[in-house]
């Protein structure tokens, strides 16, 4: 796992829905700025935020590549991306990926590393 990133696995024998995911976030004191929705076999180029990022799986999988090696997580994980760390995402698969993005403040700012 790249230094600093962290996935917590779900930790309850129901399926998340929207609605628990986003209560989870909140317990780690960040806010959600998207939940958005990916395609299948989605690409993100390489980018940075200036603050911490929280991901919030609600259905599917994806993977997050970090310069130190990639990280998947599926419905229900959450990820936590520090400030500044660059990352790409890829779904690997023919499914819809959605998770809600945050933060400490609930903005979003992105610093492209690579285009597109």
């Amino acid at each position: 796992m790249p230094e600093g990133v962290k996935v917590i696995k779900w930790p309850y024998k129901e399926k998340p829905t929207a609605e628990s995911v986003a209560r989870e976030l909140e317990k780690y004191g960040y806010q959600t700025y998207d939940l958005q929705t990916i395609p299948p076999w989605f690409e993100r180029s390489m980018h940075t935020h200036d603050y911490p990022e929280i991901r919030g799986a609600v259905k599917g999988v994806t993977t997050f590549h970090f310069p130190d090696g990639p990280v998947t997580i599926e419905a229900g994980d959450i990820l936590f991306i520090p400030s500044g760390v660059p990352h790409e995402v890829k779904t690997h698969n023919d499914q819809e990926f959605t998770a809600y993005k945050g933060s400490t403040t609930g903005e979003r700012k992105v610093t492209e590393l690579s285009p597109g």
